[in-house]
């Protein structure tokens, strides 16, 4: 049965009732009423002189950057629900906001519908680790093609039936292979529809074009941000990113495997500074899409000096045959962020990796002991 246009997927429920889908139960929602201590005082909101507290849902908050933003959320006031069917999520980033009224973690995939009242949806669901679309691609694309239609669908229904604003996470891999350097928010990319990583870059294009028809058909207000290459703490340890990647070896004592000749480059912005992106953004009146990077370049090589510096001066590293279709350069033009949502990022890599050694070093003894024992 084909879906109407600008259909509304969400049940037909009480509104104000927060809904589980039907393959989990009412376990699966974490929120206040523990015995932990409560994060912030009870009836006292910091918030700015004039500005209303939201209620805000967060998909894929329990992830890497969704569990920062959270964090950022929660402590400007607003009430935060947060959706994850913890595929990537992980509830040790969200664990010390447990016993936190302004707090919900619902379990909840969001290729399900759920009906919220809520004010603002980041909608950040998506495994976007290369390991998975590169060693199983037939289900990276099915999980891909049904998280970002379906998902990204039912968040957009959700957002039409309650007047939410809703912001969109995409991706600088719709740009491909890019010819324009640096990438401008006007160019279109240099996509190949049958490579390798071809099943995230199209699943993220066809998510935007949701969005927008959305927008232009059922007046949805919509806000799209092209993320670049982001790190920091809470990224996962083997996902085969090559920040996470080379900071794990390195602490781990094994060579930082580096594809090709090592002189492809990448910009990479620390953690906070797209959370502070993401949220100018929402809050502003720009629909986008923006680029939310960091436009320092490094080759692949000198990101791998960089951890040896910050981690261990002795770490070597391995060349391996490169992958197909890896971009040769990219590098974010931010201008327009600059301009319209008075942003731009305040951390270096040399800043920013220190920041998050401590937290892979803690998660890989951990990881150890677990084995020893």
């Amino acid at each position: 049965m084909p879906i109407p246009p600008y259909a509304d997927l969400s049940p037909r429920t009480t509104p104000g009732v927060s809904v589980v889908s039907d393959n989990h139960d009412s376990s699966a929602s974490f929120s206040s009423g523990t015995n932990r201590p409560v994060y912030g005082k009870v009836g006292r909101v910091p918030v700015g002189i004039g500005r209303r507290r939201m209620r805000v849902v967060v998909t894929g908050g329990a992830g890497f950057v969704g569990s920062h933003l959270v964090d950022k959320l929660i402590a400007r006031g607003d009430e935060v629900i947060v959706l994850d069917n913890f595929f990537t999520g992980r509830k040790d980033n969200l664990v010390h906001l447990f016993g936190n009224p302004m707090f919900e973690l619902i379990r909840h995939d969001v290729v399900e519908p759920i009906l919220l009242e809520v004010d603002q949806i980041y909608h950040l669901a998506c495994p976007a680790s290369p390991v998975h679309y590169k060693y199983n691609p037939v289900k990276t694309i099915i999980s891909f093609a049904i998280t970002n239609v379906m998902g990204t669908l039912n968040m957009l229904g959700l957002a039409k039936r309650v007047g939410a604003r809703f912001l969109l996470t995409s991706t600088s891999e719709v740009y491909g292979d890019p010819l324009q350097h640096p990438q401008k928010e006007t160019y279109w990319g240099n996509v190949n529809p049958i490579g390798e990583r071809s099943c995230y870059d199209e699943g993220k294009r066809t998510a935007e074009t949701l969005a927008m028809d959305y927008h232009r058909g059922a007046g949805v207000e919509v806000r799209i941000a092209r993320i670049f290459n982001t790190y920091g703490p809470h990224m996962c340890l083997d996902d085969g990113r090559v920040v996470s990647n080379f900071v794990a070896q390195a602490i781990r004592k094994l060579p930082m495997t580096v594809y090709g000749d090592g002189k492809q480059t990448r910009s990479f912005q620390y953690v906070s500074d797209l959370v502070d992106g993401l949220v100018a953004l929402m809050d502003g009146e720009h629909i986008g899409p923006f680029n939310l990077g960091n436009p320092g370049e490094f080759t692949m090589l000198e990101l791998s000096e960089v951890v040896k510096e910050t981690i261990d001066p002795s770490a070597t590293i391995e060349f391996r045959p490169n992958t197909a279709d890896d971009p040769h350069m990219r590098k974010p033009d931010i201008s327009k962020a600059k301009e319209l949502l008075n942003w731009e990022p305040k951390i270096s890599l040399r800043e920013g990796l220190p920041l998050m050694v401590g937290d892979f070093r803690q998660r890989i003894l951990n990881e150890d002991e677990g084995k020893g024992a």
